[in-house]
């Protein structure tokens, strides 16, 4: 399911899950999508709230590398930022809350899904107007957090509530790729294989299908061939061939040295590099 995210309904999620919640009732309270859902039905019915006067910095989500997603782990990312504050509001955890969120689209307003942190990000007082900041978001493939449309570029914001239900967010704080997690495979045969014969490999390039979860192949991709030799650790490439409809592969190779063949290909925006583990051929 794709989240379509108000201002009121994503500071409710985190106020519901930071602020409303009783301590004793933590342990039953909702969280992440169920919050989320709570949260909407309370914006809905037009309820809006006052904005909070902050801003978000120097976002850094998941160390600036990519989220690559499979089809059933749930996928777990930090996200560092700054907010900065009037030197008169109160931060304290039981009024006020932040978290990161990650959305698809040219803007916030415009998203067609967002994934926000199940819980209030953790904040140190770098000075009586500045927070510094550190939130999880997760991803959970099989619960139906993505769409196959969603690879690509998202971008970073953040979202700030107190406990009277002021509120901010803000986007554009940088981006980030999602990815389809992908697989390659190889086999080259025959083993052994006489010098100067054919030596062929197989294999298949597949990747990570978001909305049946399941692995399907990657098809018209190019991936290049590329040979070890033997007590050397360097791959070098033989030809580059393409991915058929399947997914599969298949390419011929003179048999010179022992060493071992495997498949590698670049990636692309919406899905990762991969290199197949080589596999060893003898030749005599």
């Amino acid at each position: 399911m794709h989240i379509r995210a108000t201002v009121a309904a994503v500071a409710g999620a985190l106020a519901l899950s930071a602020l409303v919640v009783p301590a004793a009732q933590a342990a039953d309270a909702p969280s992440g999508k169920a919050a989320f859902s709570s949260a909407s039905a309370d914006a809905d019915s037009g309820t809006t709230a006052s904005t909070l006067d902050v801003t978000f910095s120097d976002m850094k989500v998941n160390s600036g590398k990519n989220i690559v997603v499979g089809t059933t782990n749930v996928v777990s990312f930090p996200v560092t930022y700054t907010v900065t504050h009037a030197a008169d509001l109160d931060t304290s955890s039981d009024n006020f809350a932040t978290g990161p969120l990650i959305y698809h689209g040219s803007s916030l307003d415009t998203a067609d899904n967002v994934l926000i942190s199940d819980d209030p990000a953790t904040c140190t007082a770098a000075s009586s107007t500045v927070l510094n900041c550190k939130g999880v978001i997760n991803v959970r493939p099989a619960d139906g957090d993505l769409w196959n449309s969603d690879a690509g570029t998202w971008g970073a914001g953040a979202l700030a509530v107190t406990s009277n239900g002021d509120e901010k967010e803000q986007g554009g704080l940088g981006s980030t790729k999602v990815q389809r997690y992908s697989k390659l495979t190889v086999n080259a045969g025959p083993e052994p294989v006489y010098k100067g014969k054919t030596i062929t490999s197989t294999g298949k390039l597949s990747r990570a299908n978001w909305e049946d979860n399941a692995y399907h192949g990657y098809t018209n991709q190019p991936v290049k061939l590329q040979f070890r030799k033997a007590g050397t650790s360097t791959y070098t490439t033989v030809k580059t061939v393409y991915s058929d409809q399947y997914g599969n592969l298949k390419a011929t190779a003179t048999a010179t040295y022992d060493g071992y063949w495997r498949f590698s290909f670049a990636g692309t925006t919406t899905t990762p590099a991969v290199n197949a583990t080589g596999d060893y051929v003898d030749v005599r």
